[in-house]
This record gives C-alpha cells, structure tokens and sequence, in this order.
C-alpha cells in the first residue's frame, strides 16, 4: 500500500529518470549511489529535521538535537549497509537561537561525528522567524558487499528485525544507536533487502514489499516489543506504527539466516518476524490467530488532510 510520501516519490522518479549507468540507486532507497570511475562509488542522503516535528526544542537540548540530527543519516548508512565518510550540515536558526547555543548544537554534531568516524566537512547557516530546521547530507561508501537495497527482497525470505521496537518518543529517539556495525555483518550474511525502520515497522516493511513487488506475512507474537512500548495501551500498535527505533528491517534466505545467528557477535536482539511471500498484500497474524492486512500505519511525512 503506498502513503502519500511513496506516491509522490513514485511521482517524482518517474519524472527524473536517471542513467543507471552514472547512478546505480537513484531516487527511493535510503540513499542514492554515485559511480565515480572504475569500480568506485559514493552514496549520499540528506535528512531535514523539524522543530515541532522531530524534536522539540523546549524540552531536548541543543547537543541532543544536533547529536539526533547526525544520528538519523548515519541510521540511513546502516539501512544500506554502506560507511560513513563525512557529512556537511545546513541550520535554519529562529531569532532568539544565539551564538552559545550554535556552539552546543555543533558539539552534538561532534559527537555522533567522532563515535561513528564521520567527519563534519562544513555546512550553512541563515536566520529566519521560524523555528530551528537542521538538514544534515552526509556521504558513505560501500562495505564489502553492494549497498543492500530495499526493492530486492525475494519470496519466502525470512524478515528480520534488530532490537525491540515502539515507544521511542519517550527516549530513545533522541539518543539511539544506528546500527552500522551490525548491517555490514547483515549485509556479508546475504540479505537481500534493508531498511531503517524510522517510520514504524508497518510502514516499513509496506516500503520493502511495495518496492521488491512482492507481499509478507509476520506473525505480531514475534515481534520485540520495547519495555518503553509495553507501558502503552496497545503495546503491539505501538511497536508497529510508532516509529523511530532506527532499528534495522532486513530480508534474508533462510539457510543465511541460521548462519548470520551463529556468527551474531553484538548486544542487540535479532528477531525473525516472518516470511516474504508471493502476493502483493502486507499481512499479519494477531494473536487471536487471524491473518489480517497490515495497514501502514506508522508516520507519513507528507500526509494531508486536503485532496491536493
């Protein structure tokens, strides 16, 4: 099922059709694919972050925002399975955002910058009468392995999730880990397709399926639900649609499944949650043993009220 974002990208690529010889990933996946000269390659993505929207700057401070900024393009970095190079950063600063607190939003910046070996380059800055926007473009280059798309997912695939999921907004969404070490790893085991889960599971695997054509089914008694997500009312909704884990979503044969958990060496959970399947439909198995259509219900950047 596509959102009203997925549409639009369909929109968007279908109008601005790229050479893949020059640009192998184009518009859609989590990053887009360069081809320099020879065998070499770059990837870059951009992600802008709202005040209001992805942060609130009366609660979170500004190290937290700026170090969440970093964290959410090297989120799309693991997503492919691909290392952090360097990254340039642009700010939107509201009137009253003064030079102490730039200083303490680049030193979050720094400090993602340096754990995860991704140098801050440069950037821009202007003053506006809104409130604080931070757009973060950041460059990586391919592992050992092909970046790990998300449109290549094959039939019975096993899905796999990292970590546990739902509840983010009361924490973790401002200090999570991206998952880098862990998707080379996914990504030398042979999976077949990945994504960050920054929307919610539901509309993340909706992404994969829709794109790789294909259909899943998973099964919500198996899905890891965070301690954070078990305090809500419906911890298995929260855990679907809550978005915001940055956890990894991956597709992979079975037999490569088994071997990536013998070789498993991290702290973090892995999870198999479902299959890939032949039809085009996105369903899953409720605990009450009924198999149901799983509606995208987790966050949709460009959802409008008005038909436009």
């Amino acid at each position: 099922m596509n959102t009203a974002e997925s549409k639009l990208v369909e929109y968007f690529a279908a109008r601005g059709k790229l050479s893949p010889a020059k640009f192998p990933i184009g518009i859609g996946d989590d990053m887009a694919q360069v081809k320099l000269s020879g065998k070499s390659s770059a990837l870059i993505t951009t992600d802008i972050l709202l005040d209001g929207v992805h942060f609130d700057s009366k609660k979170a401070r500004p190290e937290q925002i700026g170090y969440k900024a970093m964290l959410c393009s090297l989120s799309d970095c693991a997503a492919m399975a691909t290392v952090p190079i360097g990254a340039v950063v642009s700010v939107a600063l509201p009137r009253d955002f003064g030079p102490g607190k730039l200083k303490k939003l680049h030193s979050g910046i720094l400090k993602a910058a340096k754990q995860y070996d991704c140098d801050l380059i440069g950037g821009d800055m202007a003053r506006w009468s809104g409130r604080l926007v931070v757009n973060v473009a950041m460059m990586s280059r391919p592992g050992r392995t092909k970046p790990v798309r998300r449109d290549t997912a094959k039939v019975d695939d096993i899905v796999c999730v990292t970590g546990a999921l739902g509840g983010s907004i009361i924490r973790r969404h401002l200090g999570f880990q991206p998952r880098i070490k862990e998707a080379l790893l996914i990504a030398k085991a042979g999976a077949n397709a990945m994504i960050d889960i920054s929307d919610g599971l539901s509309t993340d695997l909706n992404h994969i399926c829709r794109m790789s054509k294909k259909g899943a089914v998973i099964e919500a008694e198996k899905i890891p639900i965070s301690k954070d997500a078990k305090k809500s009312k419906n911890p298995l909704d929260s855990a679907l649609n809550d978005g915001e884990d940055f956890e990894l979503l991956f597709t992979i044969p079975k037999k490569k499944f088994e071997s990536l958990k013998r070789r498993w060496c991290f702290k973090v959970k892995l999870t198999a949650v479902g299959k890939i399947t032949r039809e085009s439909l996105v369903k899953i198995k409720r605990p009450d043993g009924k198999t149901v259509k799983l509606i995208p219900g987790g966050y949709d950047h460009l959802r409008v009220n008005s038909k436009s």
